[in-house]
């Protein structure tokens, strides 16, 4: 018996050395080596070295000069700690109401007619609700808004997004999309280089 007991013990001990200490220092190692960007979080970096966020996680942009991410329901609004969407089903009469709202609030926006049609994406939010990107005809609607409130050309501002555009994962999976918080760091460096 007390044989068996030890037996047990040593494969206990050794299967917590291999797979709580000698396999995760492997994958770190090797993420840190072919991979180091994503293993680190996908921080994006703006000119002067500061960290301003992640690629993989929306933000909230409010402001007439930056392009608008996603509605989210994520905690108080893209809060990564709190991710999720607003499970509210498509026959709730709450979920009606605040799309309708953010359809409106959206024209209003950017200066659409109120029988605009508007993207999907613009007035209803992601599964986690941190979703970082927006389509490319939600940014080409609010190009004009952007162009204007930073006094740049709206071919300026289509340049932008068209460089910041990502294609479909692997080529054909998903749509193309505009990473918000990349797009608008662009924006903002346009801004300290024209000073």
């Amino acid at each position: 018996m007390l044989l068996e007991l030890r037996r047990a013990a040593c494969v206990t001990l050794a299967l917590a050395v291999v797979c709580c200490g000698a396999y995760p220092l492997v994958v770190f190692g090797l993420a840190q080596l072919l991979f180091p960007a994503k293993a680190n979080g996908s921080l994006v970096v703006d000119a002067g070295g500061v960290v301003r966020g992640s690629a993989l996680i929306g933000q909230p942009f409010a402001a007439d000069k930056y392009f608008h991410p996603r509605p989210s329901s994520a905690g108080n609004g893209y809060d990564p700690t709190s991710s999720g969407g607003s499970n509210l089903g498509p026959t709730s009469q709450k979920l009606n109401d605040a799309i309708a709202q953010n359809i409106a609030d959206y024209r209003t926006q950017n200066g659409l007619a109120t029988n605009a049609p508007v993207p999907a994406d613009a007035v209803t939010g992601s599964a986690s609700g941190l979703d970082p990107h927006i389509s490319l005809e939600n940014a080409a609607l609010q190009a004009s808004r952007v162009a204007k409130a930073r006094n740049l050309s709206l071919d300026q501002v289509r340049a932008l997004i068209q460089s910041n555009t990502e294609s479909p994962s692997l080529g054909i999976l998903g749509d193309a999309g505009v990473n918000v918080l990349r797009l608008n760091l662009a924006l903002d460096g346009i801004a300290i280089r024209g000073r």
